[in-house]
């Protein structure tokens, strides 16, 4: 198979590549940054920006499947740059896979497109999209969302999106390297009772999903026009397993805390001051950080394991021992 994995420099992207390439898969990876990585792996690399129609479009030429794991992460940060990459990049990779003739395309979302500020307790795919968003993250991810469902044609292209929820693993870029950043400067505080459960995927767990989602991707099919949730498929309590994280890293766990409602105020009298004097830099606090801190928010992964036969392979248990290398190393500085 011909495939082409933009944002393949990035944490899931180069695992996806990785994983393409042992199946003896030819991989075009896309990526806005150089990453000689991706070419000493045997991938053809490309370098270019989603906001680039013309170069987004042309990524998509001669392929068979397109894997869009691209997009700006993070919880504060100006409209535009969000939109520009998460919609309109979207937008352009769609365009190009109808220009090419490509028939598949598998979208890399996120849970956040449903996350309203409250508990989500083993929802599955029918939750709504909510009527109000807490960060440009969420909602232009969300409009990229419908947009890739939408072009979903019975003859054209195949399309499914996949929302792997709070990916970690070894060479993680930000989830457990900014938690530990802030547990080492003493900023780092336990949100709400403390037993709020969540889900997790270990990375090539999410990766594996893409892959196999890919090969059930047919025209017409169970899968084409769909979106999945897919997790470890057991939640975790949420601070026990990051005091567990830290503890493998070799740091305290977490003893001060803050109420879930004292949380959300601080976060949003931060981000009216941060808007106020037209910071750029992300506040320690916002509303969505708050909830997300405090909330349960775990899903029902079994629509992906009926469709297209998800199965995490490795364990939680199994993905914190082949990190603890790097927590180590991320606690050293390194």
């Amino acid at each position: 198979m011909r495939a082409l994995v933009t944002g393949a420099g990035g944490f899931l992207g180069q695992y996806i590549v990785e994983q393409l390439l042992a199946r003896g898969d030819q991989v075009r990876a896309f990526a806005r940054g150089d990453y000689p990585v991706l070419a000493a792996l045997g991938a053809q690399t490309l370098r270019g920006d989603l906001r680039d129609r013309a170069a987004a479009m042309d990524a998509c030429r001669d392929v068979d499947v397109v894997f869009h794991a691209a997009g700006i992460a993070g919880i504060w940060g100006p409209w535009e740059q969000f939109y520009g990459v998460n919609t309109v990049g979207t937008r352009n990779i769609i365009a190009g896979c109808l220009a090419h003739g490509v028939p598949k395309l598998i979208y890399t979302s996120s849970p956040s497109v449903t996350f309203d500020g409250g508990d989500q307790c083993g929802v599955d795919e029918s939750v709504p999209y909510p009527k109000h968003w807490l960060c440009h993250y969420a909602e232009t991810k969300a409009m990229a969302e419908q947009e890739v469902l939408a072009a979903n044609h019975r003859h054209r292209l195949a399309t499914c999106a996949l929302r792997p929820h709070l990916i970690w693993g070894p060479r993680d870029t930000q989830l457990i390297p900014r938690l530990i950043a802030r547990a080492k400067a003493g900023q780092l505080r336990r949100v709400g009772a403390g037993d709020n459960k969540i889900d997790v995927i270990y990375v090539e767990n999410a990766a594996a999903a893409h892959l196999a989602a890919a090969s059930a991707l047919m025209p017409g099919g169970p899968v084409a026009g769909k979106a999945y949730f897919i997790s470890q498929g057991e939640p975790v309590t949420c601070w026990p397993w990051i005091d567990q994280l830290l503890d493998r890293a070799g740091l305290p766990p977490v003893s001060k805390s803050i109420s879930a409602a004292a949380a959300w105020k601080v976060g949003h009298a931060m981000e009216l001051t941060y808007r106020a004097l037209g910071r750029q830099s992300e506040p320690r606090m916002t509303r969505f950080l708050a909830a997300q801190l405090s909330r349960s928010h775990y899903y029902n992964i079994a629509a992906a394991r009926r469709d297209f036969g998800f199965a995490p392979a490795i364990s939680t248990a199994e993905g914190l021992a082949r990190t603890e290398y790097d927590l180590r190393r991320w606690t050293a500085g390194q």
